[in-house]
């Protein structure tokens, strides 16, 4: 309410073209007095005195600040805001403007990150900057596999290392969508170089939400969604399959058929899962302090019957000025609590529901799970996962205390301090039902390249309970100079950082023999293991305590020359007691320098760049990942039994080689870039072309035992290259008062291979068959190959060449003949890789009046997948025992060999996704305690176009199997949700 002292302003506020901005925001600074533009663009608002500060912002345009003075008319025109060169990025150890970036770094805004049902932060960024390669499939309890720029190494996830809020090292599941401010991805040596060993599969940092001063302004997000199963394998049914039969004078076994027709895949899936989140958060401050709390809940159902994810995660961060605001200390904590359920022996269950029968029925008459053991390696689904529970839950806690101190003469002081304590809590009981497996060779099947191993459940069930807990202690601090000298400009980092982490502290234990199935994992003391003379309790894997350390001092100078010519240069020293006695220590250095071209004098009179930049940098980064706390370390242990004396007694001996020498993987990444902006920041895009070259790959190779008694050693050797090229677009073709568009495009191509898998001390490793799914009569196949010459995942198998004249499928022979008896290894050929050779995200946001749409497709080509899923159902000489796909329909019983892996399975994994569509409205002028109000329909994974005749062809592209289908894919689902966004 206007009181009498008070003076009425009124204006009206333009865009760049002249036409009135409807919506603007213009509140009086300082205070929470303001109004809206009306469709005209006009505006009337009361300020208490001519010192009253206006401040007038627009989405997509920059912010205006204006003191009324005598005026009774303030008219603004508000120009397109800029954002690629006035946005701060947050960099290691402080933040820089974009402007002035030497090296190559991508932002992400929480407006561009993904929508939709995600509990994967991983997900959030697929699609949207250039290089960053994301697989993902739909298990809610599965991370998406990250990889930046290619793999750089074969013994690590190849994932990039997070910095949250300055932490680093923190797990990414104790962020919240709804809580991120920013992601930056730090993508060449210039910019990784700050985190030495830790950072050669590139940086990604988050930053969180934080209150900003005035009043309290409460938020709510929120979302349910209904998922479904997008794609299935087109299996026959028991009409299709019997005819088949009888059409190849086959017959079913009266112990399977009874007359069923059972589609297994609906038998294990949920018609419709729910999703579910919602957030609430609020924040605020006064003039020397601010604060931000928020708490998050996510329900998310697996379409997959087991599977689920609840989590919630709260966070407070705190901010208090003092000393007249030369001091700042920050308090920020956040814990993250999951609890998973997993479908019981996922990856079986995936398995047995495409093999199952169709004419064989999920249950008896009696009520009892149909079995029938006759058929080797056949075990009904349904009964996994309703006799069988797998459940863990996890807590994550991060807390930070900051302090920031200006110091005279431009300098700045920082002490961060961090703790996080992750603790798991791992449960998976088996009832009395698994009891008649132990006879019926029950094979797990586990994730590529790992082969499988038989299980055996116990005697009246059996259980399996472990606890570990993670912590990680770091300590950072740094001094900052700022200093200018007419129109040169210095800034200037060096500090030191110390983390202690200890993983694994914990213990696990099993037992059976249980007097009744209900009692699971949560009471052991009722079982009675001693009973059973041969059971032995499962204590967990050897060496899963460790205890590392990590002691580096770092420096980083950036020099500036008029905003025109910019260099920098950063060196890291890094020592951690993972690496050999000889070699703890590491050097990381790296050098980018840029050249603003706009700013130049000949520039000046061009209306065409508002910015044009060249960048180059050279650097080497390291990987500390991958490998335990005593790999360089003399390791004994038991080694069997042997015969002495007339009895076999336990052996005791070394199992693991000493290596004083052995050192950190070495990563050396050269990046040329060019940034643009055009046509007065309507057209902006970065093009950057690197080279990074991996050498001293950390590897096992064999030893002549009388050297080493071990006979292995594990030692540097390998060498790694990716070459590539990334390109991303920015623009805003429309932009009126009441219609804009805006849209971004980004291109990634990359080239790996391995250059070297060989260490000049130590015997062979240079050709490694990996990767062997094991399907029935696939014994000793092998899909992959590491070797020096090839990408990571090359396809190595059977060339198929059709069919001979008796209809059995032949193949291409070490000499170049056809062979129908190909021998394993020796008449394999090179056929293909799994590495994309593009990555492509489009994205479009159309706005109309209170209505906004966006579009997002993603797409990924030039890639191989090795579908040894279909190879293992194109059985059409044993489909009597198992399911075969409709496609088999044509094949001949006869054909033997139809189902051998070779290049036949080999498809174009190539796709075109409509991740994303989203429509909302956005109420405004809802009176003075509401202040916008969303509503919003979206769709997820609307559509897939592509050849590739798996369930989906998203398969993972992490780890040293990418690329292959080998009966684990967890189906992915399409999410139809509705949402609202509130803020008060």
């Amino acid at each position: 309410m206007a009181t009498v002292a008070d003076i009425r302003v009124s204006g009206r506020v333009i865009g760049e073209n002249g036409d009135g901005l409807p919506g603007v925001n213009v509140v009086i600074k300082g205070a929470v007095r303001g109004t809206n533009t009306d469709a005209e663009g006009r505006y009337q608002l009361s300020v208490p005195n001519a010192e009253t500060t206006l401040v007038f912002s627009f989405v997509g345009y920059a912010t205006q600040e204006v003191v009324v003075g005598n005026r009774t008319t303030v008219d603004i025109k508000l120009l397109p805001d800029n954002k690629s060169l006035n946005e701060v990025v947050v960099v290691g150890y402080g933040t820089q403007s974009r402007k002035n970036l030497t090296s190559a770094i991508s932002t992400i805004k929480p407006e561009e990150l993904n929508r939709g049902a995600i509990s994967d932060v991983g997900q959030l960024l697929q699609g949207k900057v250039p290089g960053l390669n994301i697989s993902a499939n739909g298990d809610p309890n599965s991370p998406a596999a990250v990889v930046l720029r290619g793999a750089s190494t074969i013994n690590s996830s190849q994932g990039p290392f997070y910095v949250i809020d300055g932490v680093p090292g923190a797990d990414i599941s104790i962020i919240a969508p709804d809580d991120i401010a920013s992601i930056d991805v730090l993508k060449d040596a210039a910019a990784t170089a700050i985190y030495g060993n830790r950072a050669a599969n590139g940086v990604i940092m988050v930053t969180t939400k934080r209150g900003k001063k005035g009043q309290a302004q409460i938020t709510y997000s929120g979302y349910v969604g209904i998922e479904k199963v997008s794609s299935k394998l087109n299996m026959m049914n028991a009409d299709q399959l019997r005819a088949f039969l009888t059409q190849n004078g086959q017959s079913f076994s009266p112990a399977d058929d009874k007359g069923a027709n059972t589609n297994w895949q609906d038998a294990v899936e949920r018609s419709s899962a729910i999703s579910q989140n919602h957030n609430v958060s609020i924040s605020g401050g006064t003039d020397h302090s601010t604060y931000s709390a928020s708490i998050n809940y996510l329900d998310k159902q697996g379409i997959l019957q087991g599977s689920s994810l609840n989590r919630v995660i709260a966070r407070l961060a705190v901010e208090q000025y003092a000393f007249n605001d030369k001091v700042k200390f920050g308090l920020n904590v956040t814990n993250s609590n999951s609890n998973a359920n997993n479908t019981p022996l996922r990856n079986n269950v995936l398995l047995q529901m495409i093999n199952h029968l169709p004419v064989s029925p999920i249950t008896n008459p009696d009520g009892s799970y149909f079995e029938n053991f006759q058929n080797t390696g056949y075990f009904n689904p349904a009964a996994m996962i309703n006799h069988a529970k797998d459940n863990t839950k996890f807590n994550n806690l991060v807390g930070s205390l900051t302090t920031h101190v200006q110091l005279p003469l431009g300098f700045s002081y920082d002490l961060n301090l961090s703790y996080q304590n992750s603790t798991s809590l791992h449960g998976e009981s088996y009832d009395s039902y698994f009891t008649q497996y132990n006879s019926a060779n029950f094979y797990n099947n586990p994730d590529p390249p790992l082969v499988h191993s038989l299980l055996n459940f116990g005697t009246n069930g059996s259980a399996l309970r472990n606890t570990y807990q993670t912590t990680r202690k770091v300590l950072e601090t740094f001094f900052t100079w700022n200093k200018e000298f007419g129109d040169h400009s210095i800034n200037a980092v060096l500090g030191y950082s110390w983390q202690g982490n200890v993983s694994g502290d914990g213990f696990q234990t099993s037992s059976t023999n249980f007097p009744v199935d209900n009692i699971g994992y949560n009471n052991f003391a009722l079982s009675n293991p001693y009973a059973v003379s041969s059971y032995r309790v499962n204590f967990g894997v050897d060496g899963i305590y460790q205890e590392t350390r990590l002691i580096s001092d770092f420096a980083r100078l950036n020099y500036n020359y008029k905003d025109r010519y910019l260099v920098q240069g950063s060196i890291r020293r890094d020592g951690s007691s993972v690496f050999g006695a000889n070699n703890q220590w590491g050097y990381f250095p790296a050098v980018g320098a840029a050249w603003r071209i706009n700013q130049e004098g000949f520039m000046q009179n061009q209306n065409l760049f508002n910015d044009l930049k060249l960048r180059a940098s050279y650097g080497v980064t390291g990987n500390s990942s991958g490998f335990n706390a005593y790999t360089a370390q003399f390791i004994s242990g038991s080694l069997g039994t042997y015969y002495y004396n007339g009895v076999q007694t336990a052996a005791y001996g070394p199992t693991q080689a000493a290596n004083p020498n052995l050192q950190w993987e070495k990563t050396a990444t050269t990046n040329i870039g060019l940034d643009f902006t055009v046509l007065k920041g309507k057209l902006s895009g970065t093009l950057e072309w690197y080279d990074k070259n991996t050498t001293g790959m950390i590897y096992s190779y064999r030893v002549d035992p009388i050297l080493v008694p071990v006979g292995s050693i594990i030692a540097n050797g390998g060498s790694m290259s990716n070459k590539g090229v990334e390109f991303s677009l920015s623009a805003t073709p429309v932009s009126t008062s009441k219609f804009s568009w805006t849209t971004g495009l980004n291109l990634a191509h990359n080239t790996n291979k391995i250059t070297s898998l060989t260490n000049p001390l130590f015997v062979g490793g240079d050709s490694v068959r990996t990767t062997q799914p094991e399907g029935n009569g696939q014994t000793g196949s092998t899909l992959q190959i590491l070797k020096a010459g090839m990408p990571l995942g090359q396809f190595f198998t059977l060339q198929y060449a059709g069919k001979n004249d008796k209809g059995v499928s032949q193949y291409v022979s070490q000499k170049g003949d056809l062979t129908t008896t190909p021998t394993i290894g020796t008449d394999y050929k090179y056929l293909g890789s799994p590495q994309p050779k593009l990555l492509v995200g489009w994205t479009n946001t159309l706005r109309y009046g209170n209505f906004d749409f966006n579009v997002f497709f993603r797409g990924v080509f030039g890639n191989k997948i090795f579908n040894a899923t279909r190879a293992d159902l194109f059985r059409p000489s044993t489909a009597q025992f198992t399911n075969i796909l409709v496609d088999v329909a044509d094949e001949k019983a006869t054909d033997v060999n139809s189902f051998k892996y070779s290049s036949r399975f080999i498809e174009d994994g190539s796709y075109v996704r409509l991740d994303n569509a989203t429509l909302g409205y956005n109420f405004k002028k809802l009176g003075q305690y509401v202040k916008t109000i969303r509503v919003y329909a979206s769709v997820n994974n609307a559509f897939v176009i592509t050849g590739y005749k798996g369930i989906d062809p998203e398969i993972n592209q992490g780890g040293i199997a990418p690329g292959v289908d080998a009966n684990n894919f967890y189906p992915k689902t399409r999410t139809i949700l509705v949402g609202l966004n509130a803020s008060f």
